[in-house]
């Protein structure tokens, strides 16, 4: 995994009623490394669609949480050609860190939406956003490693946010 990603497993209090869950407490420190959060953000997003690539120059660090439905997140580093590649679901709650220099972005997979949470350091400012952009298709992101493998059979292309390795 790149270097800066957490991810933290929530734990699920069930009873007669429902279930209890903390998504974030400041004394996390493993995960947080002294963040703050100052806003919280939903991405409710349809079947198949991907919502990719951007990074934060600014130092925005996101904190991702699939509430419903699944997702795959992805967080690639330029320089070392590196892509982290996270199957994230409402099934099972665990928030995920993505510190700001990564290009990252997800899609949704199976047949539901998503509802994404995400918490950040950095308040928005539409006026100047904590923003770069690439196309979510686009071919310049070959990674030489998929979660520390060069041996994936997606290695040394164009990412391919539909190129599943299981078929």
């Amino acid at each position: 995994m790149l270097k800066g990603i957490e991810i933290k497993t929530l734990t699920r209090h069930f009873d007669e009623r429902g279930s209890f869950t903390e998504l974030i407490r400041k004394d996390w420190k493993k995960l947080l490394n002294n963040d703050e959060f100052v806003q919280t953000n939903l991405s409710i997003s349809y079947p198949g669609i991907v919502r990719a690539w951007h990074r934060h120059l600014k130092g925005q660090i996101d904190y991702f949480l699939c509430l419903l439905g699944s997702i795959k997140l992805c967080a690639f580093d330029d320089g070392k050609r590196e892509l982290t590649e996270i199957i994230v679901s409402g099934e099972e709650l665990r928030i995920i860190r993505i510190p700001s220099h990564y290009w990252h972005g997800f899609k949704v997979i199976g047949p539901r939406p998503s509802w994404l949470v995400y918490f950040v350091n950095k308040l928005y400012n539409p006026l100047n956003p904590d923003e770069e952009r690439r196309p979510w298709n686009d071919q310049t992101i070959i990674p030489l490693s998929i979660n520390s493998k060069v041996n994936d059979q997606r290695v040394n292309k164009p990412w391919n946010w539909f190129n599943t390795v299981h078929k």
